[in-house]
Parts: structure tokens; sequence; C-alpha cells
């Protein structure tokens, strides 16, 4: 009997190693394409089991209030006919479109470093467009000499459940909803809006900014608050201060930003790193700061910079960051840093929605 279950293990560790090696097989095929493609290659994108992928949604990447409202007004059957007609048209740039332009040239930059690195920034186009407008899509990202070759296409469907099979690190959408529905999931999220005022951004260091709580951490301190006041969440703070938070919805992101940022580090470029990470919190620092910093020491991450505000508008230091994204769970705060023109995403997770809903939020499109 054990001579048979010893057969059978065998057995199993050889389909798995034939496999791994199939896919090594295919994947060295894919990267020699991309290599002899000539003159005129595109940077080939990393294999997705090492990349941090990034998965945005049409909307996000593009500017298309026109077009939704056209589908809106129009249906569906005239709005594939309006994106065919409009097709070597290229879309304009969205709210996620200096994050993704950047997230190329940090690429660049570890290409440079570690030319046969796999551990690169991946973008994947995650959209529940209809196949028929990938043209316009694909023209529009030529257009701007976007590196993005992996696609996901689900014509009306949602495309949620694609996240885990294209290995995503962390999804960007228009659609409120679909966020949710991927936090649930387990994956980090966020809902994007669209940008009023431009503001000029960097264009050599990838810059993000994150809430605290309910974003890298767990609402845990979040519903002290909103449940018993401040007074109460300070004594909790103290007591508990040598304590890990639980993660949030973002540490996950935030770790794999770490672990790109270790790169360039490992080379001695800690001072020229072309990523910079914020935490941009209400925290006091004296009060409750303790206890947020020793979290992300003890998940053996760190943050360049760590902003206390007790409670002051965050809006005047984002506007002096300049973040190529801001991530928060209130829409106030939002809000707040829109108007002074900061790109900021909402991370609908914990009890703070319940409170403070803002004027932002846009409802799915209608089926």
């Amino acid at each position: 009997m054990a001579e048979v279950k010893a057969a059978k293990v065998n057995k199993k560790d050889d389909v798995v190693s034939n496999t791994n090696q199939k896919e090594d097989h295919d994947w060295t095929a894919a990267k020699a394409f991309y290599e002899n493609l000539g003159s005129k290659k595109r940077p080939r994108p990393p294999k997705p089991q090492n990349a941090v992928t990034i998965a945005v949604s049409s909307r996000t990447l593009f500017n298309m209030v026109k077009e939704r409202q056209f589908y809106e007004d129009k249906g569906l059957e005239k709005y594939v006919a309006y994106q065919l007609e409009h097709e070597n048209e290229p879309l304009m740039p969205g709210a996620a479109f200096p994050f993704v332009k950047v997230v190329m040239t940090v690429n660049a930059r570890l290409r440079e470093l570690y030319p046969d690195s796999e551990e690169l920034f991946d973008v994947v186009l995650m959209t529940n467009n209809h196949a028929q407008v990938g043209v316009r899509l694909i023209n529009s990202i030529n257009h701007y000499n976007l590196t993005i070759e992996r696609f996901c296409m689900t014509g009306g469907k949602s495309p949620i459940g694609y996240l885990k099979a294209y290995l995503t690190n962390l999804y960007l959408s228009n659609d409120s909803e679909k966020v949710k529905e991927a936090i649930e999931e387990g994956f980090a999220a966020a809902t994007m809006f669209n940008v009023e005022k431009e503001v000029q951004l960097h264009n050599n260091q990838l810059r993000i900014a994150f809430d605290g709580d309910a974003v890298l951490f767990s609402d845990e301190s979040e519903q002290i608050v909103k449940e018993h006041g401040l007074d109460k969440f300070f004594e909790h703070e103290k007591d508990f201060e040598n304590k890990p938070l639980a993660q949030g919805p973002l540490k996950c992101f935030l770790e794999a930003l770490g672990k790109l940022q270790r790169k360039f580090y490992a080379k001695n470029e800690r001072m020229d790193c072309p990523i910079r990470t914020y935490l941009v919190t209400a925290r006091s620092a004296a009060s409750s700061g303790a206890r947020a910093l020793k979290t992300l020491r003890s998940w053996g991450l760190e943050i360049d910079e760590a902003l206390f505000l007790a409670g002051a508008p965050k809006g005047p230091l984002l506007e002096k960051i300049r973040p190529h994204i801001f991530f928060d769970d209130q829409m106030f705060h939002i809000e707040g840093a829109q108007q002074l023109g900061t790109i900021a995403a909402h991370v609908p997770y914990g009890i703070g929605q319940k409170y403070n809903k803002g004027k932002l939020k846009e409802e799915s499109p209608k089926k």
C-alpha cells in the first residue's frame, strides 16, 4: 500500500513538473518572439507570475465620458457602431493615464538595472467593453506609446471573475460596484473619478499616497471612533500600541511596491528610487501614530514619508506631494483632494462607508 501511495505521489510530482516545464517553454518562445520583432520592437511584457499586475478599466485609462453618454442615450448596438466609425480617433487620457504612463518609466529604469528580470509592472486593460470596440482601444494605446499587451474584454459581463486568472495586484475602475465586488473577492481595488483640474505631475517618479485605517490597515480603529468617539479611540490605541493592526485591502499592493523598491535599493539607488510612497493619515502622531508605524514595521514594510494630520484637511498636503494616485476610504477626503487637483481613488471598505457619502460616486451602467 505504501508503495502504491508513493507511486501516486511521484506521478503527481511528474505531472506538476511537466506542466511547469511546458509553461517555461511557452514563455521562452514568447520572449524570443518579442526580442526578434526588429527595430520597432516594443518592450516585452513580463512573466505574469513575477510581475506587479495593474488591471485598469478602459474608462479609467481613457476619458470616455462622451462615449458612455452615447451608450446611455443610444443603446449598445449604436454605441458599438459609433466606436467602429471613430476607431482611428485616439481617446483622450483619463484619470489613471498619468499613473500608467509613469509605470512605464519605472519599468524602463528596472530594465536598465536588471536586463533579464521579470519583476516589473504589467498593465492589463480590464474592460466589459465588447471586442468590436477593441481596435479603438488598441489604436489609442499605440497612439500614446503605452506598453499594454494583455487585454480582457468581457462583452458586457463583469470582469471581476478574471482578476485571479490575471494574477492582479491592483484593480482600478470607474464602477464602484465592480470595485466593491473585487474587494470582497480579496483584491486591492479602488474607484477612480474623472479629473476636472489638470496638475503637472512628476514624470520620472511614481508617487502613491495611502490613507491608513481601512486602506492599508483594517477598520478596527475606525470602528472605535465611529461608535465610541475620539477619547475612547486614543485610549484604545495606547493600550494596543504594540499589537499590529490587521491588514486592509491595499496592504498587499504596498507590499508589491516594496518588492520593486528593494530592487533599486540593492543597486544603491535608494535616494534616486523612481517609486515613492506616502502615508497620509488623519491620525495624530503623539496620540495614535506609533501603532500605525509599528504595524508597518511588523509587516516588514517601509513607507517613504509619513504625514500625521491630526484631523486637518489632507488636500493641501496632497497638493504639495502631487501623487499619481491617492487612496482613501472616506469620500469627503477624496472630494477635498480632488478640489485641489489630486488624482484620488476611493476604497469602499469598512465602517466608514456608512458615513459621509460623497457626491462623486457613479452608478453602474444600466443594463
